[in-house]
């Protein structure tokens, strides 16, 4: 049953559950203002990653989508890792199912892939890839990858594409994309320039090439923070998930941060992130449920590339 209580009480007894289960509230950037806020930290996947490893909390609550919790408890399997709604899932992680990922691999043994898997896939996934990837540290990833081994880079299109650009190493890309990202278009992204000529483009590289040519910067919602706060410009269109800018205008308060008019403006929501609320999270706490489970065998076996990437990323 979810909390019907004012919002003013449900902060206070989410902080006071917080402090009474010892747990750590993490959020991701394109969570609503108001979860933001309450969270210990709120930062990028591979923020998030690091933070779920180290904590020494005895609950992790996730307040993002299933499979960044998945990957909380992957990392500290010891802990309780609950999610606000356990529907809250992704059009990436849903592109890409293990068992079909499974079966491509097994159908091309003789190319000796080395699978590198963007973290936006699930706990089935992770533990057939040879490394995990972020958008913050995707190019170095890459790079690191061994030079005799053809790369198969899963699942977003439109990110693989964007680092295989960047880095001039060829690979094979899985046709998976995040809905929000692929919903931008270069004209109305374009109609958003010709109202403001003296803004600067900052963009997700989960966007497609026509908007990524449009940009001044294509870069992970972390280092948007950085762009925005040291860009001289002052207007700056942000391409990107909506909850990314409740973070952008507390970390860069001079800057006219602009989200544009729709068709499809530059900044939209996710529904799946969205789903998560403050009466959610209340409640997770209060109940510690729902609760994140995986199979011991699987969680072990995609550790293993989620550890190597923050050992690379150091």
């Amino acid at each position: 049953m979810v909390s019907t209580l004012p919002a003013h009480d449900l902060r206070s007894q989410i902080l006071a559950l917080k402090k009474e289960r010892n747990a750590v509230i993490l959020a991701h950037n394109y969570q609503s203002g108001e979860i933001q806020d309450l969270a210990d930290y709120v930062g990028d996947s591979l923020g998030l990653a690091y933070k779920a490893r180290d904590t020494d909390a005895d609950v992790i609550v996730f307040c993002g989508v299933h499979f960044m919790a998945e990957t909380a408890k992957i990392v500290n399997p010891g802990k309780i890792v609950v999610l606000p709604d356990k529907d809250a899932g992704c059009s990436l992680e849903e592109s890409c199912p293990g068992d079909q990922l499974e079966a491509f691999l097994k159908a091309n043994a003789a190319k000796n892939y080395y699978v590198i898997a963007y973290i936006n896939c699930s706990a089935a996934v992770k533990a057939l890839a040879d490394v995990i990837c972020t958008s913050g540290n995707a190019i170095r990833m890459v790079e690191a990858a061994p030079a005799d081994r053809p790369i198969l880079f899963v699942p977003d299109q439109n990110l693989g594409e964007w680092v295989s650009q960047t880095t001039g190493r060829k690979m094979d890309v899985w046709r998976g994309n995040c809905y929000v990202h692929v919903e931008f278009t270069r004209d109305s992204i374009q109609r958003i320039k010709d109202e403001h000529p003296d803004a600067v483009v900052v963009a997700h590289p989960e966007c497609t090439l026509a908007v990524r040519l449009l940009a001044d910067e294509v870069c992970s919602t972390e280092k948007m923070v950085h762009f925005c706060r040291d860009t001289p410009a002052k207007n700056i269109i942000v391409v990107t998930e909506s909850g990314m800018l409740h973070r952008l205008r507390k970390e860069a308060p001079g800057k006219n941060l602009i989200a544009g008019p729709t068709d499809r403006c530059a900044c939209a929501d996710c529904r799946y992130m969205k789903m998560n609320t403050l009466e959610k999270l209340h409640d997770c706490l209060l109940n510690l449920s729902p609760q994140i489970e995986l199979p011991e065998d699987v969680r072990k076996r995609a550790e293993a590339p989620i550890l190597r990437m923050l050992e690379l990323s150091r």
